[in-house]
């Protein structure tokens, strides 16, 4: 498959008719989700200086900020959005291509929805249809992409990004594959940035890159529609495999369905370790040491071995592992200081883990050895990979919102969500 018949087929796509049902349930949870997060991340550094950034800019008051209530250009709203609601690391995760598809398309969808006045239906499809648009480019780009340095969340989200920002501005199929074609060009984001302020601007960006991309298609804006594959196009570019499968479902299987909801405040290489570290009943001291098996690509990720930062905590093995044998709370904001990584008892007890890679478990898991001070050896097992259901999960999602929000706040947003409310009225729900 070439350049251009991707290009063809993720247009169609785009704009095509949206039929699922329980892919579309898990999107509504996802929205719960992408704002509750966001707006506890709304006071992060790096959410007040977008937000600075964007009262000096001005422009078109299109659509509203996060903890704000300055209206901007789409553009822009999309910018600070994504990196506020990417601030905290807590949103949603698919393993299929190791991103994180809401942070990505949601604002790009949500500001754009504002700028044209959709109605909350067509903002729904909008994201459906980016998130399972980032995940198949994702998919297509492969591993190698990743592993060499790439953010696929900033990557694959701006495809994401464009398709939900181009289908709620209502591009024509020619225009949608030029935006296609033009976001080849603005798709960025490196791993490098991870446990700086840099890795949430990564979502930002790519929520941005598909607002601009879909905005100047729709003024007329000619690109190379084909620049997707081929010589010099963005996947031989970006040492993507070029999985040609990764669309033949495309429109008819939802690889949305098995997005994964954080319930650690970190990263989310992390979380198959914390969930088996829930099976342990040892105290730490009792605990001599902690033997770590992950899949090898995670150690390039989220293996920081001596955090400097809470940032860089949310980063790390060994930290979590301390923190959750001295009882942290892994799922509270505030469990992530920078007082942690100063804290000698906890790095006394972090040098007493070990992490190794182990290429027979998959990205979704992790095996913990804990050997105790008598001798006991403890083995645990976790797999995210296990569905837990959509009623388990949307409690557990509404459980962390109104953690995050309270409870109000948290109710009155997910009603909104339920009644189908248009993107100003959700918009505003985000303010304050």
């Amino acid at each position: 498959m070439d350049g251009v018949e991707i290009s063809r087929r993720l247009a169609g796509f785009a704009l095509g008719p949206v039929k699922a049902p329980d892919a579309m349930e898990i999107l509504r949870v996802s929205l719960l989700d992408w704002a509750a997060v966001g707006i506890a991340g709304r006071d992060e550094p790096v959410g007040r200086v977008l937000r600075a950034q964007a009262e000096d800019e001005g422009g078109s008051p299109q659509a509203g900020l996060i903890g704000s209530d300055l209206r901007v250009p789409a553009r822009m709203a999309a910018l600070v959005n994504g990196t506020v609601s990417h601030a905290l690391d807590y949103d949603d995760t698919h393993f299929a291509h190791i991103g994180h598809p809401s942070v990505a398309v949601i604002p790009a969808a949500l500001a754009v929805g504002e700028s044209v006045g959709a109605t909350g239906p067509a903002l729904q499809e909008a994201a459906l249809i980016g998130v399972e648009a980032s995940i198949r480019v994702g998919v297509w780009l492969g591993r190698a992409h990743y592993q060499v340095g790439f953010h696929q969340t900033a990557t694959a989200g701006a495809f994401g990004a464009t398709l939900a920002a181009g289908r709620l501005m209502g591009l024509t199929p020619e225009q949608m594959q030029h935006a296609i074609g033009l976001v080849t060009t603005r798709a960025s984001g490196i791993k490098a940035q991870f446990g700086s302020m840099g890795k949430p601007m990564n979502a930002g960006l790519a929520a941005s890159n598909g607002v601009e991309a879909a905005q100047l298609a729709a003024r007329g804006f000619l690109s190379a529609p084909g620049a997707m594959d081929g010589q010099n196009g963005f996947g031989p570019t970006h040492h993507g495999e070029g999985r040609g499968t990764a669309f033949d479902t495309l429109g008819q299987e939802w690889l949305f369905e098995s997005v994964q909801h954080k319930f650690h405040a970190c990263c989310h290489g992390l979380h198959a370790t914390l969930e088996a570290m829930r099976d342990l009943d040892a105290p730490a001291d009792r605990v001599e040491t902690v033997e770590i098996a992950t899949h090898p690509r995670w150690l390039s990720v989220c293996n920081i071995a001596t955090p400097e930062s809470g940032l860089q905590s949310k980063f790390s093995y060994r930290m979590v592992a301390a923190m959750a044998l001295t009882g942290h709370d892994t799922a509270r904001l505030e469990s992530f200081d920078d007082a942690l990584s100063r804290d000698s008892d906890l790095a006394a007890l972090r040098d007493r883990v070990r992490v190794d890679s182990d290429d027979s478990l998959t990205e979704m898991q992790a095996r913990l050895r804990v050997t105790l001070t008598d001798g006991t050896v403890r083995d645990l097992f976790h797999d995210l990979d296990a569905d837990p259901g959509l009623a388990a999960r949307q409690k557990r999602v509404r459980t962390k919102a109104a953690a995050l929000l309270g409870d109000g706040r948290a109710e009155a947003i997910w009603q909104a969500i339920e009644a189908d409310a248009p993107p100003e009225e959700f918009s505003a729900l985000l303010v304050r």
